[in-house]
């Protein structure tokens, strides 16, 4: 059903009107923007009459043009929002729902009056709070020789270069997902999505490196700040795992400083958690046509 939908969507229908999307999905700002646009003369419409019509053309094509781009959004290192709707764990009926819950800008014509625009922006909260389903959140690992650790605001992992990958003898650039695995040195798993507290409208948050570098006493972004505070524990990524290189390894060290105290494991239950990537992976375009 997936499939059929995606392929049907990137057809053009036969002497039906021109209409198209373009947009990004921003990771950095966890939303989908979207404009879809349509031509007007495509649709044997003129103006001024044809203006409704075309703005109802526009809202009944918005979920055939929006749902690829959802549906390919990387949920984990092995799968898509499509994967899940095709093993049963999401319906189509469900996305459709999140899709129809975007914040819309009411259309407006172009400059030269021939076609008719719609912008749309769909939050990523919506789609990982309809996947967050548990009622009480997994016990974070914890260690039977703990380490002395200070008090930290927040959890902050630079990973925006080109990591080995485990088990492999390769390198590759970290890119982000919904829900990515975080992993000590010892492969110890220290973060999944089932130790979040339910209610919780992100498991991390992505950042380019330039956030960190700003010119006042924590160095971080204002945006940043609000995630980790103004004194996280700042870590260096180590490596990668999973299909998908999404899922971070940290040194076994650092996982300590984490697991050590209540303090700290709350940090993750509390998805206090900020990932710096790479600029070329924290936002990409997209564009089809009806």
């Amino acid at each position: 059903m997936v499939l059929f939908l995606i392929a049907f969507t990137s057809m053009g229908a036969f002497g039906e009107p021109n209409m198209g999307i373009s947009g990004t999905v921003g990771w950095d700002t966890m939303q989908i923007n979207a404009e879809i646009s349509l031509d007007l003369a495509s649709a044997g419409l003129r103006l001024p009459s044809g203006r409704t019509q075309g703005e109802s053309l526009l809202n009944a094509g918005f979920l055939n043009l929006i749902l690829p781009s959802i549906l390919s959004l990387q949920v984990d290192s092995s799968s898509t929002i499509a994967d899940l709707v095709d093993r049963g764990e999401i319906t189509m009926q469900e996305i459709e729902a999140i899709a129809l819950m975007a914040n819309a800008v009411p259309p407006a014509l172009s400059p030269d009056m021939r076609n008719i625009s719609a912008y749309h922006s769909i939050p990523l909260k919506n789609i990982t709070s309809s996947l967050l389903r548990h009622s009480r959140p997994s016990p974070i690992m914890r260690t039977l020789n703990p380490v002395s650790a200070a008090r930290f605001t927040g959890i902050l992992i630079i990973a925006a270069e080109n990591l080995p990958v485990h088990g492999m003898r390769s390198t590759a650039l970290p890119v982000p997902s919904l829900f990515p695995k975080i992993w000590d040195s010892e492969m110890n798993l220290i973060f999944e999505r089932n130790m979040l507290e339910p209610g919780r409208s992100a498991m991390v948050h992505y950042s380019s490196l330039q956030n960190i570098f700003v010119n006042n006493p924590s160095g971080l972004s204002p945006e940043l700040q609000e995630v980790v505070g103004e004194r996280p524990l700042r870590i260096f990524a180590q490596g990668v795992f999973g299909i998908k290189p999404t899922d971070l390894i940290i040194d076994k060290n650092d996982a300590l400083l984490i697991i050590s105290s209540e303090e700290n494991r709350r940090l993750l239950s509390q998805g206090k958690v900020a990932i710096i990537l790479d600029d070329s992976v924290l936002r990409y375009e997209f564009n089809g046509e009806l």
